[in-house]
């Protein structure tokens, strides 16, 4: 499956940014889906997930409350609603594609976009 994040953009502190993942060549159904960010001089490390149904979703403690990760199957994507933007937010941001079940560990997907900034301003 090919995986095309969108969405990032600079925001203030305080201001929101909807990430979308468009994903292509396999039936999208059938992928727990997972966004990883990246920031500068660190590891990439695991934002929120969500199982290919939709039903149950993950998040990291620092963005409980905070972003929220729903998907479209009939859309061929997923995406990641960020509200109330802290400056350590700042990051790459990737989609990815799981056939083995949501994971908080990157390496347990298989597929990833290309990744799209987000740059949040203080």
């Amino acid at each position: 499956v090919q995986l095309q994040a969108s969405g990032g953009g600079l925001v203030q502190a305080g201001g929101s940014l909807r990430l979308s993942c468009a994903a292509s060549g396999r039936t999208f159904s059938n992928y727990d889906m997972g966004w990883f960010r990246q920031a500068p001089g660190k590891e990439r490390e695991f934002v929120a997930a969500i199982r290919r149904s939709g039903g149950s979703t993950f998040y990291t403690e620092s963005v409980k409350g905070r972003f929220t990760i729903s998907r479209d199957n009939a859309k061929n994507s997923v995406f990641l609603q960020m509200n109330s933007l802290r400056p350590e937010d700042t990051a790459i941001y990737y989609c990815a594609a799981s056939t083995g079940g949501v994971s908080v560990g990157s390496r347990g997907y298989n597929y990833w976009g290309q990744g799209t900034l987000v740059t949040v301003s203080s």
